[in-house]
């Protein structure tokens, strides 16, 4: 059994039923493994969230685990936004404090963004094309 953080792309994509997501997620889920979000998904979702879609977003979220930004999940963000910005790399800060969230917690990433997480570390969950 593995626990899984989502990117917003993948909450995103369940939420409105695209992709074939919510599928795989709820496959995820018979299959006996954990699905989990941090405080950067959650931003991001309610940014764009309509009044309408309130309810089953907060329905999904609270579903998910929940897992937090500690003080050195935070740090790592920063060291790794600092490493790769010093190798020409820009790359964007929620992004980074995702990828720093499931590297410090031990989680596989499930994004449909691979280019957005370079960290060598980091594992990545391969998507199926759609």
């Amino acid at each position: 059994m593995s626990t899984f953080l989502l990117d917003t792309s993948v909450i995103l994509d369940a939420l409105n039923d695209k992709r074939g997501r919510a599928a795989l997620l709820a496959e995820l889920l018979s299959e006996g493994h954990l699905l989990a979000c941090c405080p950067i998904n959650v931003t991001e979702v309610y940014a764009g969230m309509r009044l309408r879609e309130q309810a089953p977003t907060e329905a999904f979220l609270s579903s998910l685990q929940y897992v937090p930004i500690t003080r050195e999940a935070a740090r790592l963000a920063g060291d790794l936004k600092r490493d790769y910005t010093r190798r020409g790399t820009t790359l964007n800060l929620g992004d980074v404090i995702i990828a720093a969230v499931a590297l410090h917690n031990d989680l596989t990433l499930i994004t449909d963004n691979i280019k957005d997480f370079p960290m060598r570390d980091l594992e990545l969950f391969p998507l199926p094309k759609s």
